[in-house]
């Protein structure tokens, strides 16, 4: 895991290091789904939270980077949009059940030690019927430089994540590789996953 020292002094520059845009596979999925209440946690500097209070959604955030919500409040203001944002780490964030329509996991990454528990309390909160969309780095992603953790226990393979939302139907699974272009640290060729689940 990386701590909230790490994060801060990452957000701590004035450029948003993961840029203002949200990330692409959010942005093709989000506007065809109906609109409701959405949790991204780790959210960071907010381009998809941003982006989510744009289209109408109630946005719900939290990271455990006070430097990251400053800028991410600010992004708000900059689009004349709202949402709620929170510091919280993963594990003390309070996941009331059934409360979301929908959890956004965009390059959340947890160490193999509490990824299931993460995944499972962002299950508990969404409302049955609910949606789960992730996009994260695979353990081929160690072969390349345009991003993510070099710890290969912190990487998510679909076998792993399958297991972690076993109470879910998939709607879409994919492991690719994509030229990434969100940021001078999310850069080039890249090995990922990504799912869309539904809460049954």
């Amino acid at each position: 895991m990386y701590s909230k020292t790490f994060w801060n002094e990452r957000y701590a520059s004035e450029d948003y290091v993961y840029g203002k845009d949200p990330n692409d596979f959010l942005r093709t999925r989000l506007p065809n789904l109906k609109k409701g209440r959405i949790l991204f946690p780790c959210e960071g500097e907010g381009r998809n939270a941003v982006f989510a209070a744009g289209l109408g959604w109630d946005v719900f955030a939290f990271d455990q980077s006070e430097a990251g919500k400053q800028k991410a409040t600010a992004l708000a203001k900059e689009k004349n949009v709202t949402f709620h944002y929170e510091i919280s780490d993963v594990l003390n964030y309070p996941y009331a059940p059934e409360q979301m329509d929908m959890v956004a996991l965009i390059y959340c990454h947890f160490h193999k030690s509490i990824r299931t528990t993460v995944h499972r309390n962002c299950v508990r909160t969404l409302k049955p019927g609910g949606i789960l969309l992730l996009e994260a780095f695979s353990p081929d992603q160690l072969q390349y430089s345009s991003g993510g953790p070099k710890d290969p226990d912190m990487l998510c393979n679909l076998k792993d994540l399958r297991m972690d939302f076993s109470e879910m139907n998939i709607e879409y699974e994919e492991a690719l590789e994509i030229e990434l272009n969100e940021s001078p640290f999310h850069r080039g060729k890249a090995a990922i996953v990504r799912l869309v689940l539904r809460k049954i």
